[in-house]
């Protein structure tokens, strides 16, 4: 017999226990470690020695963080409504002999954790606050679970909830209560774009006429600082020329027929003063017409180196004295078709306004 077989069985003995004692844990991993059926210590990631056929690997575990996704739960309401709740689970071993030697089946019992405790939060909600208090459930279920869990090294990150799921006929029922809200606020956002329209119109409207005051006004103003200026020019020019009373009663006879010609004046009234202008307008022509006869006899006595010419009763009066007497018979005759307009305007009042008679 060869004397080096034996040397190579020894050899291959030796590599084949020194491949068993070997031990290559990843990283993030965690290998329970038992002798004889009792657990001894964890070996961590990297190169770990372990004692062939007396040491053996129990169970293996990620140290990384996980997602659980439970399957929906019926839970109910405290409004007595079932609802299916999905949530997701993020866990992470933290202690590996814990997880592996004080529950049996640490997913199970996350589970089942989690069922439980969701329904004792639910059952404390109303659907209402059931659909719009995630976080508060999620703060909860985090609460209870990580409590609970860390006995089992296992630690609880975050809970959501995935889904919620109410009966068909409450979601038909939501639906409707959606849309008539949206109704609603459609209604109420048109009602408010009217009302700000016809605000805004109200508004314009009020300034328009607040601007149209306001231009009638300065127009008003601009119209009445002019006649006053015109009235105090015509007074300024009447005492510069130091108008006599003769004057003014021509001018006073001359704005008469102005006063009848309203188109609300049925009749007029003829005033007091209108004879005692015409005795003064007949006093100033005959005034004139005796001021006038002495020249006119002076250029007759002048005349007298020649044939001697006598007026008799036949011959013409002077221009002058006529007119002054043609103005005192126009003067009078207007007195008189003055009184009479006014006489018919009394008997047949309702027609038309008199107008001026033709050679008054």
């Amino acid at each position: 017999m060869d004397p080096a077989i034996p040397l190579i069985i020894l050899a291959v003995l030796f590599v084949v226990i020194a491949l068993a004692a070997i031990r290559i844990v990843p990283q993030a991993r965690a290998y329970n470690i038992e002798r004889f059926g009792r657990y001894i210590r964890t070996l961590g990631p990297g190169l770990n020695f372990i004692v062939p056929g007396v040491d053996r690997v129990n169970s293996k575990f990620d140290l990384r963080e996980h997602v659980f996704t439970s399957r929906p739960q019926p839970v109910i309401t405290q409004d007595n409504l079932v609802v299916n709740i999905d949530t997701v689970l993020y866990y992470q071993v933290t202690a590996p002999k814990a997880a592996a030697y004080e529950v049996a089946n640490y997913i199970q019992a996350i589970d089942q954790l989690t069922v439980t405790t969701l329904r004792n939060v639910i059952g404390s909600m109303d659907l209402e606050q059931t659909l719009t208090s995630r976080e508060e459930i999620n703060t909860r279920l985090r609460g209870v679970l990580d409590d609970t869990t860390g006995k089992w090294g296992i630690r609880v990150n975050r809970v959501e909830i995935k889904a919620i799921d109410p009966p068909p006929t409450i979601k038909e029922a939501m639906e409707k209560q959606m849309r008539a809200d949206r109704d609603k606020r459609a209604a109420i956002l048109h009602a408010e774009g009217e009302r700000q329209s016809r605000i805004l119109k109200a508004e314009g409207a009020r300034q328009q006429v607040i601007l149209e005051a306001q231009g009638d006004q300065q127009a008003a103003i601009l119209r009445a600082d002019g006649e006053a200026k015109a009235i105090e020019r015509v007074f300024q020019a009447v005492h510069a020329n130091n108008a006599d009373a003769k004057l003014l009663a021509y001018k006073y006879l001359e704005t008469l027929p102005s006063l009848a010609q309203g188109e609300g004046n049925t009749f007029w009234v003829i005033p007091g003063e209108l004879t005692e202008a015409v005795k003064n307008v007949s006093h100033a022509f005959a005034g004139d017409a005796a001021e006038r006869s002495p020249s006119t006899e002076k250029s007759g006595d002048e005349r007298e180196s020649g044939p001697a010419q006598i007026a008799g009763p036949g011959l013409a009066p002077s221009s002058s004295a006529q007119a002054a007497m043609d103005a005192a018979e126009a003067a009078e005759r207007a007195v008189a078709d003055a009184r009479d307009d006014v006489r018919r305007a009394g008997e047949g009042i309702g027609g038309s306004p008199p107008g001026p008679r033709e050679g008054a």
